[in-house]
């Protein structure tokens, strides 16, 4: 059966279980976990992908972690990723309980499709991946060996515009602790080390060097402890800084500056300090995305059949985007993370998209970028040079 039969099937099949996804999304969304809590979600959409027919195991890797499979015969593996947790206080705010709902649906569509033909197909490899924001389960997947029998990965993600190639930057989190001395603010100073100050002087420093970085590179921070009474010098203060650039090794460049404004913010004031990164090696970090072009392409011609306009890839590498841990499993693997428009104007991260990703029309939108997906992924099930294509450039992009 050629591949335009087997889209069609796909498409069928994703479009026959509209009313079914649309409640997986609105159930994730109405009870929001956040990173490694994710046991409803998980419950619901491993029960589905069971009843669906695909073997499905439970608490992969992690409690709230999973991986479904449906095989036809022998040929590649591909892999749709779900995420799922929330965020703290705004719930979805990041649109995972449609990402999963995307992953379901792309998953459903490939098993329809194996199901039509006489032919080997491969298989179709659902994975539910808990904790993207912050905690990296992809991480974790990828040490356990979750990925070395993957052929190709591909998720999507919704946001306020649309993009085949998807601008993700590495990303290291550091907690910043000062220790100084405390005393009595107004009787005895000057017995005091105000570890308060090292970390005004710490974020000073940082803000004074944002002229020097790339233009690319992203420092954001916040003090999270500043002492507990004005007339009590602080003996402790705490900063919580985010670093991110386009690359390890220029991540590694950033890291070193802002070590030195940190570790001179301690010397200037006489406090100690502490450096604690959330990644010991710089190479655990959520690691920029190396955006597969053949795929990326391939992506954006079927989502383009669909009605939808994308800007020139040139174009789109210069649209603003954050960090994910989708970044670390293209590094092991040819991947795609493309980005989708649900009908808003309201930035991620906000109370605005929380409620923009349960719409009928987020809903509708993510069939879109589901079928695109399995177009995507049948056109390389029924192509080995596509394959063959995809692993080549990976490769050299590692190189």
């Amino acid at each position: 059966m050629a591949a335009e039969e087997l889209i069609k099937v796909a498409n069928q099949a994703i479009d026959s279980k509209d009313r079914e996804l649309f409640d997986i999304n609105q159930q994730i969304h109405k009870n929001p976990e956040l990173a490694f809590d994710e046991f409803k979600a998980h419950d619901l959409l491993t029960h589905y992908l069971e009843k669906e027919g695909f073997q499905v195991d439970r608490s992969h890797v992690m409690p709230t972690g999973f991986r479904a499979t449906f095989s036809h015969g022998k040929g590649p593996k591909m892999c749709v990723l779900c995420e799922y947790d929330a965020l703290p206080e705004i719930g979805h705010a990041c649109g995972h309980n449609l990402i999963a709902e995307a992953g379901i649906a792309t998953a459903i569509g490939i098993k329809a499709a194996m199901e039509s033909s006489d032919s080997d197909l491969g298989q179709i490899v659902v994975y539910g991946t808990p904790a993207e924001e912050g905690g990296g389960g992809k991480i974790k997947m990828i040490t356990e060996g979750c990925f070395d029998d993957i052929d190709v990965a591909m998720m999507v993600h919704p946001c306020p515009f649309d993009a085949g190639y998807s601008n993700i930057l590495s990303l290291i989190e550091v907690v910043v602790t000062y220790e100084g001395k405390s005393a009595h603010a107004s009787a005895y100073p000057w017995e005091g080390v105000n570890a308060l100050d090292a970390a005004v002087q710490a974020y000073v420093n940082i803000s004074t060097m944002r002229q020097q970085c790339k233009p690319a590179w992203r420092i954001h921070g916040v003090i999270v402890n500043g002492g507990v009474k004005p007339n009590i010098i602080p003996s402790k203060a705490q900063l919580s800084y985010y670093l991110r650039a386009p690359s390890t090794n220029e991540l590694i460049q950033l890291k070193e500056k802002c070590e030195k404004c940190f570790r001179s913010a301690a010397e200037s004031t006489g406090c100690k300090v502490v450096l604690e990164y959330d990644a010991s090696d710089i190479n655990d970090c959520y690691a920029a995305l190396n955006n597969n072009i053949h795929l990326v392409e391939v992506y954006k011609k079927h989502a383009t059949s669909l009605g939808i306009k994308f800007p020139s890839l040139e174009d789109e590498k210069t649209l603003p985007g954050g960090s994910t841990d989708m970044g670390n499993v293209s590094q092991v693997v040819p991947a795609i993370h493309p980005l989708y428009s649900i009908d808003t104007k309201a930035a991620n991260h906000t109370p605005e998209f929380t409620n923009a990703t349960c719409t009928e029309q987020a809903h509708q939108q993510t069939l879109i970028a589901a079928k695109s997906m399995a177009m995507t992924m049948l056109d390389i099930l029924t192509d080995a040079n596509l394959l063959k294509e995809i692993k080549k450039e990976f490769n050299q992009s590692l190189n």
